[in-house]
């Protein structure tokens, strides 16, 4: 049932006092609960309002709490003043909650809380508080995580944007909501209207995932375009030393066009080297076994190398380079699960947030999760972040059933002194212009005949 009357503590902090003026307007009854309730009054004319030690009485016939009161890290302390102002203010209003029967229970957190190792008096003690709901029995509780907040004003740590001459601002904000998520005030009332709606989850991550932000669109296109330079330009030979070695190794051609599901749930063709065998039916990678691996196939998946040549799919803004990983259509699951979390909403790429986790599509609603946190968070310290560690190896991309199938020895040493002794590499197996014909003949995907091209029936 959708919850009638309303608690909110700190209502006279900066999403308070934005977010107040807005469930009145909804017609909510309110209790506005603060250590000073006259300051209270002041601010919201009319308001009914308490203060901390007599919240228990006052919660009776109440549905819900938004609980927003915190020390925040614009405020000096050590981490005992942090934990009184947020462990010791959430204890109170728990127990007042008890008291009053109220079973709904929404706390505004930060993402400062859910990282790892973070070692800082607010983001330890915040960490803390939003264990104390978890033993309340009877109280269903939503976690709220949200980055820096603004409204018609900046405050915290986007308070720098004042001092900026107007006409400046704008282009000022973009670029540090480039840089690391943000979260306008009014998406975050949206979310606390779905939450009160329904008994979601348990966590819940509101941003504004970079909608409208011309830094950021602008860093993307860069980023793909000189990706793209990069592998046409400078690693031309070690795509067409791999189209020949594919085509040695295996019958069939070395590139393998794919449906793939992408932006906006649209299909497009998707271009990579060929690594399973010809005649490998249309499924998830998890879902095949190694034999179906032509021998260089779990090197070049390993390596990432087998999805080089969508750098056409980049230059046609089909994809980019990081994102989250386009499936197949037939993985109705997965596809239905991103649409209804809004994944599809942004572009896919050849690496992403869940990859570099060692996540693939065996499991879609992890998948899924990891994937709407990429989106949620999605920024250029993020993006670059994925780049490194892609480049660096994490992530071994998709794996089969039972394991892949090494690249044999020889081809590895023959790999090795093709780089490191051109020269003699080439002596071990010469290639004549014959055997290159041939080579071709085989291994376009495009083959004339009359007139016209005609694209070869690719089933791999």
């Amino acid at each position: 049932m959708l919850p009638k009357k309303i608690i909110i503590t700190g209502a006279s902090g900066f999403v308070g006092t934005s977010l107040v003026p807005k469930v009145q307007q909804a017609g909510y009854e309110l209790l506005l609960a603060g250590r000073d309730p006259v300051d209270i009054s002041r601010r919201f004319k009319g308001a009914t309002t308490t203060d901390y030690e007599g919240l228990g009485a006052a919660t009776k016939g109440f549905d819900a709490v938004l609980h927003l009161a915190a020390r925040n890290n614009d405020q000096d302390g050590d981490l005992e003043a942090f934990r009184a102002g947020n462990v010791g203010v959430m204890q109170d209003v728990i127990a007042a909650c008890r008291v009053g029967g109220v079973t709904r229970f929404i706390n505004f957190t930060t993402l400062h809380a859910e990282k790892a190792g973070n070692t800082t008096p607010y983001g330890q003690s915040k960490l803390e508080a939003e264990q104390c709901p978890e033993a309340a029995e009877g109280l269903h509780v939503t976690h709220i995580r949200l980055p820096a907040v603004y409204g018609t004003q900046y405050k915290g740590k986007l308070a720098v944007l004042n001092k900026v001459p107007g006409v400046l601002r704008k282009p000022a904000f973009w670029l540090l909501a480039a840089l690391k998520p943000t979260v306008h005030i009014d998406r975050v009332y949206e979310a606390v209207t779905q939450q009160m709606a329904q008994e979601g989850a348990a966590h819940v991550l509101v941003t504004d995932e970079q909608r409208g932000n011309p830094v950021y669109w602008l860093f993307q296109k860069v980023v793909d375009l000189s990706f793209a330079i990069v592998i046409v330009g400078l690693l031309w030979w070690l795509l067409l030393f791999f189209w020949i070695m594919i085509a040695r190794k295996s019958d069939g051609p070395s590139l393998f066009a794919q449906q793939r599901v992408g932006l906006h749930g649209r299909v497009f063709t998707c271009w990579k080297f060929r690594t399973m065998q010809q005649g490998t039916k249309q499924a998830g990678t998890h879902e095949m076994g190694a034999a179906t691996l032509v021998p260089m196939g779990g090197f070049l998946r390993k390596t990432k190398i087998d999805e080089l040549p969508q750098v056409w799919n980049i230059l046609k803004q089909e994809v980019s380079l990081v994102g989250p990983r386009p499936c197949l259509p037939v993985q109705v699951e997965l596809v239905e699960k991103r649409k209804t979390a809004n994944v599809l909403s942004v572009p896919v790429g050849i690496t992403g947030w869940a990859q570099i986790h060692e996540i693939d599509m065996s499991d879609p609603d992890r998948l899924v999760q990891w994937d709407d946190e990429y989106v949620k968070l999605r920024s250029i310290l993020l993006d670059l972040k994925i780049i490194l560690r892609t480049a660096r190896g994490s992530g071994q991309g998709d794996r089969t059933q039972v394991g892949e199938r090494r690249l044999p020895d020889w081809d590895i040493l023959w790999l090795i002194n093709l780089i490191q002794r051109p020269r003699a590499a080439s002596r071990w197996r010469p290639i004549s212009l014959v055997s290159c014909h041939r080579l071709l003949q085989r291994t376009l995907p495009f083959r004339f005949c009359s007139d016209t091209w005609e694209r070869k029936n690719l089933v791999c």
